[in-house]
């Protein structure tokens, strides 16, 4: 009840105090300028707008509108003074007067001491690294703040290592610490398990590593055609497998053309988009010395082996030996659940196709193997909760992901301070510990709450 209340009473706050609605108007952009679009201005009787006539007539449109137009102007205003402020450093002050930023270059050199520090991120570099899109909660972290800079915290950095050591086990262990093949990342909503799986493939591609990202597991599930094979007896989804095909291309296409086909087995057509069977095959061999790009080329330009090249894929990257492998899958959850999709069972009934029953999902959702793969859970997507032990999936692999700490909050609250997000002469250590109780360490609340500071 007091959590309520207190909600009601902030947002209340809110919007008197600031008007600080996100817009979402208000793109990031590489200098960090804000551009602003209109709405196109509908004209009515003697010249005046649409929205002039019914502010005339009804003062609260008036007053929403003005609160609108200031809104936007102080986000145009913060963004030039940060921009401003750019390059003064003596205002990358955390808590304690440790500095706000750290100046590690890349994901590989941080280290236990730079955790509740901030890690800056170029974005033509991120973009090119992650080609397959970042994850909301970073694209709606890096708009609020107008700065592309992530938190470091001692549980990606844990994350990081325990992949380190799989790969190089002469690294030392902490005392009692697992090294863990397979990891499932589990966690309230909003605790940063995308943000941490984003990080930890742009980490595993710095460092040479051959990653296979699925950014949004819930596409498998949804959307698109799909088709029952009659030769696996599973269903296919061949718009979703020509996406994961092009989205795999687009950072390791250097690197798969070096690295040869080593199944020799036909790969199975299925029906292609809009087109059917194929006609007078229903399987298809790739030539003598097709290397994994060649395999892949032909899975994008035949549709009808867009689906068999997906499952044959996952077959090659175990077999892969020259350089190390990880399968990172965000929204995991969703192979655990039913899919949109429903076959007709009698004229006026369907029965639901359960994920484990598509054809790349059942390739790629097993966990029991020896090759390296982390899922993240997203409670955003999530239609139901799931028993602790998940079939396909090694027993101890769940891991729970934290929210923020204080001491992170801290870090995260003189953040916001140094981008103009909270009033210095609004800031405190009592306010913003009030804000990290009441948010229960949620991230993206604390965000949204941090401007409402007094």
């Amino acid at each position: 009840m007091l959590r309520s209340i207190l909600r009601a009473t902030a947002a209340a706050s809110k919007h008197h105090f600031c008007n600080r609605n996100p817009s979402p108007i208000l793109s990031l952009t590489s200098n960090y300028s804000a551009k602003t679009t209109k709405p196109p201005v509908k004209k009515g009787k003697k010249g005046k707008s649409e929205a002039d006539a019914k502010a005339g007539d009804d003062p609260s449109a008036s007053a929403a509108s003005d609160n609108l137009d200031a809104a936007l102007s102080d986000d145009k205003t913060r963004a030039r003074r940060l921009a401003a402020e750019e390059n003064d450093t003596s205002l990358d002050v955390g808590p304690n007067g440790r500095p706000l930023f750290t100046s590690a270059s890349s994901l590989s050199q941080l280290t236990r001491k730079d955790a509740g520090t901030y890690f800056k991120f170029n974005m033509e570099g991120l973009n090119e690294v992650l080609p397959e899109g970042l994850p909301m909660g970073m694209v709606k972290e890096f708009e609020e703040s107008i700065r592309s800079a992530v938190l470091v915290r001692q549980s990606f950095l844990d994350l990081r290592d325990n992949f380190r050591r799989v790969v190089d086990p002469s690294l030392l262990s902490p005392a009692g610490s697992k090294i863990r093949k397979q990891i499932v990342l589990d966690g309230p909503v909003n605790c940063g398990k995308s943000i941490a799986l984003a990080m930890l493939v742009h980490w595993a591609r710095e460092e040479g590593w051959l990653v296979l990202y699925v950014p949004s597991g819930r596409r498998w599930t949804h959307g698109g055609f799909f088709f029952k094979n009659p030769q696996t007896g599973l269903w296919d989804t061949p718009v979703q497998a020509e996406d994961v095909l092009r989205d795999f291309l687009k950072y390791n296409e250097i690197r798969l053309r070096q690295l040869p086909c080593q199944i020799s087995e036909p790969i199975p057509l299925g029906e292609g988009v809009g087109v059917g069977m194929a006609k007078g095959a229903d399987s298809m061999r790739m030539s003598d010395g097709s290397t994994l790009y060649d395999l892949i080329d032909t899975g994008i330009k035949h549709t009808h082996a867009a689906v068999g090249v997906v499952v044959r894929l996952r077959k090659e990257l175990s077999l892969v030996k020259d350089i190390p492998v990880l399968i990172a899958i965000d929204q995991y959850n969703n192979w655990f659940t039913f899919s949109e999709y429903e076959e007709p069972v009698t004229v006026r009934s369907t029965r639901p196709i359960h994920a484990r029953e598509l054809a790349m999902v059942k390739a790629f959702r097993s966990m029991m193997h020896d090759d390296m793969m982390v899922g993240a859970f997203s409670h955003s997507t999530a239609v139901g909760k799931l028993r602790q032990d998940l079939p396909d999936v090694p027993l101890g692999a769940r891991v729970n992901f934290p929210r923020y700490s204080l001491d992170e909050a801290a870090s995260v609250f003189h953040y916001y301070l140094r981008q103009r997000l909270i009033r210095r002469e609004a800031f405190s250590e009592e306010g913003w510990k009030k804000i990290y109780y009441l948010s229960n360490g949620n991230g993206a609340e604390m965000r949204w709450l941090a401007p409402l500071m007094r």
